[in-house]
């Protein structure tokens, strides 16, 4: 489907508010024919010595002047309330729709370009909902009016008038049919623009860290040289389109001043009806100048649209097989059998995994960097979708469970705990938004958080900064497991979760999490021997592969890969 006819399907929502605008818009057009009008007859009436009417007829002129604008006041106010609403439904269903795609639709893009499409692509859309409908349709509804006027005081100079239509048509067309191409580099360069910005903003602490402010500065003024390059291709076509539209125009006027002099000098039409007539050309050809206007516009929303489009289409989470009712209690028995999946066909990550944990069981996953550990959790999380095998969480398969219930009953708590830009009671509210003041407090304490949080000055309502700049790491690390207490799952991933701190650091963060693992199903990728050597089960992998399974010390006495881990350090 167009992306333009697209755009409209939205404009169905508010027919109220459309009609409104086109109400306003075409009645102020309406009295467009006025002014000329009365300008015909005063140079009629005072050229034969008739002034009496002239006041009378200025007064007609300045009512239809007032008219027209208070229209034009209330077109505005209707026509910006309708493309709010319009953008605001358009805006909320993309980002919506970004919040159902799969993690590995997210692997392949820069967040840069989506913050561009979600906020300067989705305006850009705005303009053709602004000018290429409402402004359009006056426009064309002038040129019907004003024609029929100019056949009605002189059709054979209304046909003269009407000689730069076709060149002014051809030229609209020359120009819509290349402007895609110039429209989409434009916006393509502004999407590679802006993802730069924003990695370089996310990672400005290692640009000043390795000194490299000179290089990221040339690297962001490439970019901005293309963008700048594009938008020129646009302007400076545009710069010969435009006022050769006009010229077209202007040739137009002086074809009927020519000719509508002959008129007069013929007694054909008087010396009012010509000015009127020049009055009437001039309003011809004005909105014929707007619609080349509009057509650059919509050309550049067109495009803009493309791309919004785009991530719209893109196909969501697959929709769950069967899905059952949310289980009422989730125990956590958690059961893998044959899983193998695979990021492109030809290269598989996991082959034939088989576990089995038990309701409060603790299951460490260990092995070189690489060996799919992380891969093999967020099967259960369903981050990732197996392609063999089954997932069956209490006896029944995953895939079967609405995954708002599964990840509910399922916990992650990672090496880079990720904080909201607010404050930290907004960050431990995410985990469950009705907890109370007493809730919050006794979560701090079970994560070791309740100290250093008595020390700032505004407590809980401390900003934090972006991605929780203004802690530490064992502090986010923390307040991640509070958060994580707050949601309390049954089942509960632990992925490097005691990784790059200090030793009293880590302690603390070690005695958090062994209150958070009370009673739950755990799972847990470490480098740290003490993390996992208590462990129900520990799994070593190897390229994709269970090779090793067992508890600490037969693992350690059969002098295998986890032998080797851990003398080589690689668990400590």
């Amino acid at each position: 489907m167009s992306t333009v006819l697209r755009v409209f399907r939205y404009l169905r929502r508010y027919p109220g508010w459309a009609a409104g605008t086109l109400g306003c818009a075409l009645l102020s057009t309406a009295l467009v024919i006025v002014f000329p009008k009365v300008t015909q007859l005063i140079v009629d009436e005072v050229s034969v010595g008739r002034g009496e009417r002239v006041w009378p007829l200025v007064g007609w002129a300045l009512l239809a002047f007032i008219a027209r604008d208070l229209l034009n006041a209330f077109r505005i106010i209707c026509n910006n309330t309708f493309e709010q609403k319009v953008i605001f439904d358009l805006r909320s269903d993309l980002y919506a729709h970004i919040q159902r795609l799969p993690l590995r639709w997210f692997d392949n893009r820069a967040t840069g370009d989506l913050m561009t499409r979600v906020m300067e692509d989705v305006n850009a859309v705005e303009r053709v909902l602004i000018d290429g409908i409402e402004q359009g349709a006056v426009a064309v509804l002038q040129i019907f009016v004003v024609g029929g006027m100019l056949f009605a005081y002189h059709p054979a100079l209304a046909g003269w008038s009407l000689t730069p239509i076709p060149l002014l048509a051809g030229g609209a067309l020359a120009y819509t049919l290349t402007a895609k191409f110039r429209y989409r580099s434009q916006r393509k360069a502004s999407s590679a623009m802006n993802a730069i910005l924003h990695d370089n903003l996310a990672g400005i602490r290692q640009i000043k860290t390795y000194v490299r402010e000179g290089e990221q500065h040339v690297r962001f003024n490439e970019a901005s040289n293309q963008l700048q390059r594009a938008t020129l291709v646009v302007m400076r076509v545009w710069a010969v389109y435009n006022p050769s539209m006009s010229l077209l125009a202007s040739i137009g006027m002086t074809i009927v001043v020519a000719f509508g002099a002959q008129a007069v000098l013929r007694h054909e039409m008087s010396v009012g009806d010509l000015t009127s007539f020049l009055l009437l050309t001039g309003f011809l050809y004005e909105p014929i100048g707007r619609l080349h206007q509009l057509n650059q516009i919509l050309q550049a929303g067109r495009a803009a649209g493309e791309r919004v489009f785009e991530i719209l289409d893109e196909p969501a989470e697959p929709d769950d097989e069967a899905v059952l009712a949310p289980p009422s209690v989730v125990h956590g028995e958690v059961e893998f059998r044959n899983v193998g999946f695979s990021y492109r066909p030809e290269i598989p990550v996991l082959r034939d995994i088989t576990l089995h944990a038990a309701p409060g069981e603790t299951v460490a996953l260990v092995g070189e960097t690489g060996a799919g550990k992380s891969t093999v959790v967020q099967m259960l999380i369903r981050f990732y979708e197996h392609d063999a095998g089954e997932v069956l969480l209490d006896g029944v398969p995953i895939r079967k469970i609405p995954r708002a219930a599964l990840r509910n009953a399922v916990g992650l708590v990672t090496q880079e705990s990720f904080l909201f830009n607010g404050t930290l009671r907004e960050n431990l509210l995410f985990g469950k938004p009705s907890a109370t003041q007493d809730e919050l407090q006794s979560v701090l304490e079970t994560a070791n958080a309740a100290a250093f949080i008595g020390r700032l000055p505004d407590g809980l309502d401390t900003l934090v900064g972006e991605r929780g700049v203004k802690l530490s790491v064992g502090e986010k690390q923390r307040i991640a497991i509070a958060r994580m207490l707050l949601k309390d799952p049954p089942v509960l991933i632990l992925d490097e979760a005691t990784a790059s701190v200090d030793t009293e650091t880590e302690r603390q963060i070690q005695q958090a999490l062994e209150r958070l693992m009370q009673r739950r199903t755990c799972f847990v990728i470490a480098h740290r021997l003490s993390t996992v050597r208590n462990a129900d089960q520990i799994l070593v992998l190897d390229r994709g592969e269970i090779v090793e399974r067992g508890r600490h010390g037969e693992l350690f006495e059969m002098g295998g890969i986890y032998t080797k881990l851990c003398r080589n350090s690689e668990l400590r």
